[in-house]
Parts: C-alpha cells; structure tokens; sequence
C-alpha cells in the first residue's frame, strides 16, 4: 500500500526555477520526508534527472552529524556540485538541526542551476513563521494528513469502510497503515502526548504544563463550538480548578497554531463585510489527533463532520471562515435582533461559497434551519448544505444546493458541478 500524495507532488513541481527555497511544513508524521525522499526523489529519477544531480540527505542520521555543521555541509555540497548546465536538486531533511540554517539554505540558493527543498519534524522547524526567516525566499507548501480520498486510494477502500476508520483514527499516514485498532489508538496517544505536546512545550519553555494539556483538551471538546480565549478562561477556573488568564489562553493557542496541530476559522459578518473578533471556532489538524487527547471519548459524528469538511476545504486552498448573517425577529410584540451562523464562508481568489454541515436532516424543521441563514444571504455565490447521507446533489427553488459529503470528499470539483 502506498499513498501517491499527488497534490504536493504537484506543488513541488510547480516551484522549480521560481528561485525560491522550497520548505515543507506541517504536523508531524504527516508524510514530509516520504513526499521528498521516495515520492519527489523518484520523479525526478524517472523524469531522466541523474543520480549525481540529486544530493539528499537525512540530517539525523548518526553518520550525518558531521554535516550539521553549516560549513561543512556547504563543503560537502560543493564537492557534489558537477560543473554543468544541468539543475541540481538539493534535498534536505531535519534541517533545522544545522546550525544557521535559514543562511545556508539562502547560500545554496545562490548557486546556479540550484533547487533546495527541505523539511523538518521538530517544533522549531515546524512553526509557522519559519518562512519569513527567509527573507521573501521561502516557498512554503503546507502539507496536511492524508484526506479522505487519498486515505481510501492508499488503502484500497470503498467510501463506507474508509470514512468509519477515518472518522476515529484520521488520515496520518502511519497510522492508516496499522491493521490493529489497539495499536492505532496506542501510537495517536503516544504521539499527542509525548510528541505533539513535548513539542509545544520545550519549544516555548512553558513552566505551565499542565494548562496546556487542559487546553487543549477542552479545544478538543468544543470543535465546531463558537469560544473565545475568556471564555476558555472562565471554563479552566469552573472545571479544571486552574486560574489561566484570557491572555495566556490566547498565547497557548498560539503555540498550538504554530504547531500546525489546530486552525483558527474567524467570525466573519457576510453583511457588514467585516470580521467580529469575539468569537472563533477552532479545528483539529487531524481527527484521530482530537480523538486521541479526549481518549477516543466524545466521538460525535456531526462535529467531527464539521472539522472534517474544514480540514478538506483548507486542503483545497481554501481561506475558511465562520459566517454570522443578522435578521430580525418578532418576540412578544418586540423586534430583536438574532445572530445566525453560516459554518463556512469559503474563499479563493474570486471563488466564494457559503457551507453549512448538517450530520441529519430529520425533517422540514431541521432543513428549514439549516437553509435559514443561507437564505439571508443576499448575494449570488454558491450556497450549499452538506449532508452525511449519501444522496444525488439536489437544488431548491432558491438555488441553495444539497449535496452528500462522499461526494463531497471524493470529488474535489463537487461543489462546483452540483
């Protein structure tokens, strides 16, 4: 079993000759190193690239530790340079164990006929500001866990038995590739504690441990729950018994973010054109991350389904925020205004699509409240309601779209030809 990753693949290609250095970031175990030692490499390879035009190396491995060394490592990488017109792909993993290595990557970018691609796995490297390090010279290409239609193409599954896995254990490679559900749910465990954690932990020299492992718990809880870091606050000091302020709770989140471990998707008026920072909604980089901080407890299908379609839509290169629509209403012969929710105004370049997610439409009630919001929305981009039912897209009277997550998740062009 093999997963192609074809659409970082794509965006590798995409970068050469743009003078840049190619940094790939995300969340650890998302597959960084096999899409630039064995996916990347072997392109190359085939496309007719010699061997001696390649120079790759794994900088944690015992026998590199000379070339950690920045100058060392450029020696060596001018030994290997061959005096031709052909480019040379500098490959380079764990970078961030050399010393000055944002200035090395900038001096190897100056040689000619010179591509450099690098990634790295500990939080120093996996922060999200490591690009403006590089001085306008970086080309980040973010890279997610597997999605859903990559988890089902890598394992040779059908739709229902891939999304039932994918829901619990999510899309890190390593893990879908664990026949046994105990291993699956001991490595996640694992790996959110011991990694993930540690990570944010040393990197930021955090003397508050244990905050940060109830924050993110209670992020965990609360996907696709409106929140705000006083509202966090109020929640450490009535359930964990801990006194954290609002401004330490906005930092930690912060860190997390760098982390690439969650996403913040903001509060965006649709009418008034402008983001209300009261409130946000966070989501997990991966579900079987969240399931595995609450201990593979609270598994609720619809929310998951939210942080689900979030983390695919930004997988697509979508910006995601979370829409609020005003209206007004009649109360006991008073007029008051009410704030409803559209789950996703989705952006890109001059694309934009309204989203709501709905685990069940039970009956005309619920479709009716799902349909509300959308319909106070009074432009014409697409409006869409995605269902966990498997059922053909269907459009109402007033052009809003019904469509079945499958769908949604193995057709990467479903929101557009419904």
């Amino acid at each position: 079993m093999r997963f192609s990753r074809s659409k970082y693949l794509q965006q590798l290609l995409a970068g050469r000759g743009n003078g840049m250095v190619k940094i790939i970031t995300g969340v650890r175990r998302c597959g960084k190193s096999f899409l630039l030692f064995d996916i990347f490499r072997s392109y190359l390879l085939d496309e007719g690239v010699g061997e001696d035009h390649i120079i790759a190396l794994t900088l944690d491995q015992r026998n590199m530790k000379a070339l950690r060394n920045p100058d060392r490592l450029l020696e060596y990488v001018d030994a290997h340079f061959i005096a031709d017109n052909q480019p040379h792909y500098i490959i380079l993993d764990e970078v961030q164990l050399v010393e000055d290595f944002v200035e090395v990557l900038l001096t190897l970018m100056r040689k000619p006929n010179t591509e450099v691609y690098v990634s790295g796995s500990n939080s120093k490297f996996l922060s999200s500001d490591v690009v403006t390090e590089f001085r306008g010279r970086g080309d980040e290409i973010r890279m997610y866990p597997l999605s859903l239609s990559e988890y089902m193409e890598g394992m040779g599954m059908d739709y229902a038995t891939a999304a039932k896995n994918y829901f619990v254990y999510g899309g890190l490679p390593q893990v879908a590739l664990m026949e046994n559900t105990q291993k699956k749910e001991e490595f996640l465990r694992t790996m959110t504690e011991v990694t993930y954690l540690r990570d944010v932990v040393d990197r930021n020299h955090l003397r508050n441990e244990e905050g940060m492992r109830e924050l993110i718990r209670i992020l965990a809880s609360t996907i696709a729950s409106s929140t705000n870091p006083t509202k966090i606050a109020d929640t450490f000091k009535s359930v964990a018994r801990l006194r954290i302020t609002d401004t330490t709770v906005r930092q930690y989140i912060a860190y997390l973010q760098n982390a690439f471990l969650v996403e913040e998707a903001l509060r965006y008026d649709i009418k008034g054109r402008h983001y209300i920072g009261a409130e946000s909604k966070y989501y997990f980089v991966d579900p079987g991350i969240r399931n595995a901080v609450l201990n593979f407890r609270q598994i609720d299908d619809g929310h998951l389904m939210e942080n689900i379609i979030y983390n695919e839509l930004r997988m697509r290169g979508y910006l995601v925020d979370v829409g609020r629509v005003e209206t007004w209403q009649i109360v006991d012969g008073q007029r008051l205004r009410k704030n409803l929710e559209v789950d996703f105004v989705v952006n890109r370049g001059s694309q934009r699509y309204y989203i709501q997610s709905a685990y069940e439409m039970p009956d005309s009630v619920k479709m009716a409240q799902e349909k509300h919001s959308l319909q106070l929305v009074d432009d014409s981009f697409r409006k869409i309601i995605l269902v966990h039912e498997d059922i053909l897209p269907r459009r109402d009277e007033k052009g809003i779209i019904t469509i079945g997550l499958k769908q949604f998740l193995t057709d990467e062009h479903a929101i557009d030809l419904a």
